[in-house]
């Protein structure tokens, strides 16, 4: 049975097999001949797209091209749980002044918070100039289904944690990282008394750092070929038919991503850490791909690490407790963005005029929820569903996006991982933790998987 099955998938899925195994010799290529890390991802994305949008085209099957993309995510996840585990606690330890780390908590949360309910205004300014949805008829598909939203209690309970191996062995993130702070805490706390008791602890957790930081290198080398067969799949399944209707919210989407994205996170890089913002968007180039490409803050979160303290230049405690945090609670695309969007979209749709209070309500809620699903699998959609609900917006609405939401979410997750680079330079910069001479060298400071 077991070879039959081998057989039969071989015989349905050689073409799509042939064809990538094509396209990573030639990944493969690029790399002996130093091509940059970042390019190759970029190199990856163009080929995965070419490739998909062929395999819909003439009707090949594709599930073996699925399942190289599906390895690529499953070793990503494999390391997120003990890299954020890790990192945040050693990050932590360093810090003896407990004032210090309340101080630099509160900075990161405020600009996440505070960037987010820009990016829900610009959101809706775009939206509203451009109308989005109007003239789509108002058809609900019949396998939509609401998505339940929890209740808030609920979201604050789901995220404490009760059992950290079940929490770490389900993949909750936000737990896992509340149980480091406490196991932080207690070792700062008890080093300001005993620090011959602590010194052990402190010592493993330093070396399981390093061990980590090289596993981390082992992983991102498959990135390229991983970045390859998910934009394949997702060309392959989609297709360009799918899009023409929704061509509207695509644009306004991105226009709207775009602009905060340049405006907002150039604005703060420029006048407020004060750096060049194209020196800086250049150095932060790969975390922007990697985002871009694989469509998860946590799978960019060890490239974005890199990234924040060999290309930013920003001290590795101050970036080992933001992008942690980022990863789990920034969603500058997904909470702020996105939401606002779809809101004006559904009304255009459903023929529904929107007030000024709503307008107001969309930006609060969408700052509100975008915390409260921290850590909650598909937070755009959760973040969408609860300002939709808040504002009296047909859930249906949802649905009708659901069909391009895959392709909008690769420049969502771009501006979620972004912006949480953005912030550790901020907190940094205020921190004097930023070296800004060695930001400012006109040499590139190359990632040391850029070769690999």
């Amino acid at each position: 049975m077991v070879q039959n099955n081998l057989l039969n998938d071989l015989q349905t899925n050689w073409i799509s097999l042939l064809v990538s195994a094509v396209v990573i010799a030639v990944l493969i290529f690029l790399a002996k001949k130093r091509i940059s890390f970042g390019n190759r991802v970029l190199i990856a994305m163009g080929l995965g797209l070419i490739a998909g949008i062929s395999f819909n085209k003439f009707e090949l099957q594709y599930q073996g091209v699925s399942t190289i993309g599906s390895i690529y995510i499953n070793l990503i996840r494999m390391i997120v749980i003990p890299l954020v585990f890790v990192l945040v606690i050693n990050s932590i330890i360093s810090i003896t002044n407990l004032a210090f780390l309340r101080k630099i908590g509160v900075k990161t949360i405020g600009w996440f918070l505070g960037t987010t309910g820009v990016a829900a205004i610009i959101g809706l300014l775009v939206a509203v100039s451009l109308n989005p949805g109007s003239g789509i008829p108002a058809e609900t598909p019949a396998d939509f289904q609401a998505r339940e939203v929890p209740t808030f209690f609920q979201v604050i309970l789901d995220q404490m944690p009760s059992n950290p191996i079940a929490d770490a062995a389900g993949g909750k993130v936000v737990p896992i990282l509340i149980f480091a702070l406490f196991i932080a805490i207690a070792i700062v706390k008890v080093g300001s008394k005993k620090p011959e008791a602590v010194e052990p602890v402190k010592a493993l957790f330093a070396s399981l750092t390093e061990v980590l930081h090289q596993v981390v290198k082992f992983v991102l080398r498959f990135t390229p070929y991983g970045v390859y067969a998910l934009i394949a799949v997702m060309g392959a399944r989609y297709g360009w038919e799918t899009l023409e209707p929704l061509a509207m919210l695509i644009i306004v989407s991105y226009i709207a991503l775009a602009v905060h994205f340049v405006l907002v996170f150039g604005g703060l890089v420029s006048f407020v850490a004060k750096v060049n913002p194209l020196k800086f968007f250049k150095k932060a180039y790969p975390t922007i791909a990697v985002a871009f490409t694989t469509r998860s803050s946590y799978a960019t979160l060890p490239v974005n690490l890199e990234v924040i303290t060999k290309r930013l230049r920003v001290s590795p405690r101050i970036a080992s407790f933001v992008a942690p945090l980022g990863a789990s609670m920034n969603f500058n695309g997904c909470g702020g963005v996105w939401p606002a969007v779809v809101a004006v979209f559904v009304a255009n749709v459903f023929s529904i005029d929107l007030s000024l209070t709503q307008y107001i309500l969309i930006v609060l809620v969408s700052v509100i929820s975008s915390v409260g699903v921290a850590g909650v699998p598909g937070p755009a959609s959760i973040s969408t569903t609860v300002v939709l609900t808040a504002v009296g917006l047909p859930l249906e609405g949802i649905a009708i996006v659901a069909a391009v939401e895959s392709l909008i979410d690769m420049g969502r997750t771009a501006v979620n991982a972004t912006g949480t680079t953005v912030t550790s330079l901020l907190v940094a910069n205020a921190e004097g933790e930023f070296d800004r001479e060695a930001f400012n060298r006109d040499e590139e400071d190359e990632l040391e998987l850029s070769h690999a």
